[in-house]
């Protein structure tokens, strides 16, 4: 289930992995499904409720599983109007680097070195923001956030209602 606003898994700084285990391979695999069955590009282990460095990705160009990414350069800028599936139906135009450069390892521990731009570039600083406990709504300016207000709102109270009409484990 990819956890919403109101979390706070979502605004904690996710751990570094220090060794990958089986475990963390079927995580970034259910993760990969899950992005899919949402129709979403990107997905960050909090979004999954898990406080650990891993990210997927697939903008059309293929599936990216990647732990404990780092951006190590930013180039130009752009500004997209982004969503979340954390934050479902709020869009907000975010300025990012319109070309990086990250180093993240694979599943099988081996570091790379991803140079990605456009779309694919915001995927990454988006998921990465999600790490690092930043949302789109960071972002945004001050009356955005007010008139998004009613819609986190209605999110939250979603939630909540989801949470309380969940049976109890005995």
């Amino acid at each position: 289930m990819i956890r919403v606003i109101g979390d706070p898994v979502l605004r904690t700084k996710a751990k570094e992995l220090k060794t990958i285990e089986p475990e963390h391979i079927k995580l970034l695999s259910q993760m990969a499904q899950t992005m899919y069955a949402a129709k979403g590009i990107g997905l960050a282990a909090p979004q999954v409720g898990v406080n650990l460095r891993l990210i997927v990705v697939d903008c059309g160009s293929g599936l990216y599983k990647l732990i404990n990414p780092v951006i190590i350069k930013r180039f130009g800028r752009q500004k997209v109007e982004e969503g979340c599936l954390s934050v479902p139906g709020c869009y907000v135009k975010v300025k990012r680097a319109k070309k990086i450069i990250l180093k993240a390892q694979d599943e099988q521990g081996k570091l790379q070195t991803i140079e990605a731009e456009d779309l694919l570039a915001c995927v990454f600083q988006h998921e990465i923001d999600h790490l690092d406990g930043k949302l789109i709504l960071d972002y945004a300016p001050f009356w955005r956030k007010i008139s998004l207000r009613k819609k986190l709102r209605e999110i939250s109270d979603e939630r909540m209602s989801k949470q309380t009409t969940k049976p109890k484990a005995l």
